[in-house]
């Protein structure tokens, strides 16, 4: 893809931050409409990767990385549409933009995006996301049956569920995570897969440096 498609990441993205629904309770999150291109939500929902076997075993991801897939380098050069996701968001452009709407700092972080699938069997205990990373993006793919009930669910500071957010293709949940940010997903019937992107930015102390779209560029502003 070319820049124009960069071009259209960007816009698209920015618009959604702009048209943004905010909510503060029980933390500061957004819900935002349409975050890219629908011609790049198709090429996501149609990329193809093995589909995961959980062995029985879920409430974390890290417990099957070996089955993970991101926006690396390896894919970067052979998915147009991930070449087009990483240079967006790791422009300097953007970076000034989300910095300004989430009044953040992301000077000194390394982009990395997930491909997330996940099938029947998968739940993930609350979590917070604190520590290194500055901040959240999952972005929704999948419109399976059932699917709109797929949504991440939002718990209180004391991990009591409280919401879950709304899920179809093309929307998304934001958030900077802090020490009460608790999110996960309750166990439920996956119809097909679940398919969405993870996108965070992390500080140097992240250890798997082969999941980050440039492991040798943080990302800065001009």
């Amino acid at each position: 893809m070319s820049e124009l498609a960069q071009d259209q990441i960007f816009k698209s993205f920015t618009t959604a931050l702009g048209r943004a629904e905010s909510f503060d309770a029980p933390y500061r999150h957004w819900f935002m409409e349409r975050p890219l291109p629908e011609d790049i939500i198709e090429d996501l929902q149609n990329t193809q990767f093995p589909t995961p076997d959980l062995g029985g075993v879920s409430g974390k991801r890290e417990l099957h990385n070996d089955q993970r897939h991101y926006v690396d380098q390896d894919n970067i050069a052979r998915l147009p549409a991930f070449a087009a996701l990483a240079n967006t968001f790791q422009a300097p452009e953007m970076i000034g933009v989300i910095e300004q709407f989430f009044d953040i700092d992301l000077g000194g972080t390394f982009l990395r995006i997930e491909y997330a699938q996940d099938v029947t069997g998968f739940w993930l205990e609350p979590h917070t996301d604190l520590g290194v990373k500055r901040l959240t993006v999952l972005i929704y793919l999948s419109d399976g049956q059932g699917h709109d009930n797929l949504g991440t669910d939002v718990y209180t500071g004391d991990k009591k569920w409280m919401k879950r957010s709304p899920f179809r293709p093309n929307f998304a949940m934001a958030f900077v995570p802090g020490d009460h940010t608790y999110h996960g997903f309750e166990a439920r019937d996956i119809s097909g897969m679940r398919k969405s992107l993870i996108l965070n930015y992390v500080t140097t102390d992240w250890r798997d440096r082969e999941q980050l779209a440039f492991p040798e560029q943080t990302v800065s502003v001009g």
